[in-house]
């Protein structure tokens, strides 16, 4: 897969994906303004992470690591992959259905575990039922990607990209009832059949998004139905494999489960020395909603159009091929998540101040410093995530575990480390910064473990290369810093004018230092708009 070939798979993906996000950001605006961004929030949204939490540490991560090397392979079969795919369907519909409902019994127990300060107080009972209502869906999440990896398997990567954009529109729909209709409830104050038409709005968004991939995937040659003869070879092998995911994904959430736990006592702390200034889980989850636009847009596009290919070149033991397709992807997406980390560190509470209505100053001010503190983790979290689609190719979960681990533990220590030193008013901006460290150690790490494959990528090299795009990126964005507050016009017109001002400035930058993948971007757009 060349420049061109990758550039043109992802775009495809990319504008999809930023439908999807777009449509996503107005669902966390909508919910701030009716939620708010303190403890109500942080009931909601502690909640509706649990179904992420638990599906990523049962199956998420054994869907891209192990199962979608199986399906590419699968889809050679004499039957195009029907009765494997239609096997491994089975088996996670009716594992992911019993989760859900042993969830649901254990879901005061799973909020005294990610929501301890919370024990004995009433934000305990609203949050459980916020859950009950969240979880079913796992069981959605689990569908789709499992079929939109089925589809990808069969080139068709737009289902995927747009399916999320139902999912927002419907929960869009909910939030905007309620921001109408409702008055700003309080903890206190907050009805059930509020908590449970909010909670039932999110789950139905995840249903629609999982099943609106059936056409898609009618159109292929592979045929679904429930199959319970599961004692397929290759079925069995893939259970195998990713049995190591659980490890994975278990200490994959264990930084999680110390952020969510260190931000909620740190916001009941900050109450009850009368600081209402939104902090906690809330601001983090929103900060982090913006932080990973560009990585959603650009990186998961990029690497999902990567991924097929990384597989087969496995299979076919090329490691210099995939060693020069990891290092395309890098570059390619450096040349946009730099400079938006960049844009991040400097602009972030312009931004929260802008795109968060119906809140205060104050807490929109704090949403902007928790961006800027997660913004030096870009780049590195979409490095580390390419280079671990190299593990993934070889189908290498011990070694991802290995990975993830270190960069766990390391993320852990310093977000105790913060919690500790810091007055908790600031510990969930130090939060963040201790995500965006951790993010540096996984990158180093997962791509010296891609030397046991023989795939030696230059981490200096890598290094010289987004250390010349953020130089870049500052000599444009430090002037119009200082500048920003002689701009004209509201918050709106001023956030517009300073990206557009800084993302003309970098790319002229780019193109006059001549960065081959800035050159080649603009050349694929050219050619399609003279096509076109």
């Amino acid at each position: 897969m060349n420049n061109h070939s990758l550039l043109k798979s992802s775009t495809i993906m990319a504008v999809g994906t930023i439908v999807s996000r777009i449509t996503g950001l107005v669902r966390g605006l909508l919910l701030v303004a009716v939620l708010g961004t303190t403890l109500l929030g942080d009931t909601f949204n502690v909640a509706n992470t649990m179904p992420n939490i638990l599906y990523n540490l049962i199956i998420g991560g054994a869907l891209t690591a192990v199962f979608v090397p199986q399906i590419v392979r699968a889809t050679g079969d004499a039957d195009g992959g029907s009765a494997f795919i239609s096997r491994l369907v089975t088996v996670t519909f009716v594992f992911l259905t019993g989760l859900v409902i042993l969830a649901i019994v254990i879901a005061p127990v799973l909020v005294g575990i990610f929501a301890t300060s919370y024990i004995g107080r009433p934000e305990f009972e609203v949050t459980t039922l916020f859950m009950r209502y969240c979880l079913p869906q796992i069981l959605f999440m689990g569908l789709f990607a499992l079929l939109s990896q089925v589809a990808n398997a069969k080139g068709k990567f737009g289902p995927m990209m747009w399916a999320p954009v139902l999912n927002n529109l419907i929960a869009i729909g909910v939030f905007g009832w309620f921001l109408m209709y409702s008055t700003q409830p309080t903890v206190a104050t907050i009805p059930d059949s509020q908590i449970i038409w909010i909670s039932l709005g999110c789950t139905v968004g995840y249903m629609a998004q999982a099943l609106i991939l059936i056409p898609a995937i009618a159109k292929t040659d592979i045929r679904i139905r429930l199959r319970f003869d599961w004692r397929d070879s290759e079925l069995r092998k893939s259970l195998h494999l990713a049995s190591w995911t659980i490890l994975f994904a278990a200490i994959s959430q264990l930084s999680y489960l110390v952020t969510v736990n260190l931000s909620t006592g740190a916001a009941v702390k900050s109450l009850e020395a009368g600081i209402e200034t939104g902090v906690g889980f809330t601001p983090f989850s929103n900060a982090l909603l913006i932080f990973m636009l560009p990585h959603s847009i650009i990186t998961i596009s990029i690497i999902t159009a990567l991924l097929p290919a990384l597989s087969k070149l496995a299979h076919d033991k090329k490691p210099e091929l995939i060693h020069d397709q990891l290092v395309r992807a890098i570059r390619l997406v450096g040349i946009v998540t730099v400079p938006s980390s960049i844009a991040f560190l400097f602009f972030g509470p312009m931004m929260t101040g802008t795109l968060f209505f119906g809140i205060s100053q104050a807490d929109s001010n704090y949403l902007g410093y928790t961006l800027s503190a997660l913004a030096l983790g870009l780049a590195p979290m979409s490095i580390n995530l390419i280079a671990l689609r190299g593990l993934n190719a070889f189908e290498n979960v011990k070694l991802q575990v290995l990975s993830n681990a270190i960069m766990n533990v390391i993320a852990v220590v310093v977000s105790i480390g913060v919690a500790l030193s810091l007055p908790p008013q600031w510990v969930t901006v130090g939060l963040a910064g201790a995500w965006a460290l951790s993010y540096f150690f996984g990158a180093w790490n997962t791509i010296y473990l891609l030397r046991r494959f023989e795939i030696k990528v230059s981490i200096s090299e890598v290094a010289g290369f987004y250390l010349k795009l953020g130089a870049l990126a500052l000599v444009v964005a430090v002037p119009v810093w200082f500048l920003r507050d002689l701009i004209p016009g509201g918050n709106i017109v001023r956030l517009a004018i300073v990206l557009v001002v800084c993302g003309i400035g970098y790319l002229a930058l780019c193109k006059i230092t001549r960065v081959s993948e800035v050159t080649s971007a603009i050349q694929l757009l050219a050619r399609r708009r003279k096509i076109g």
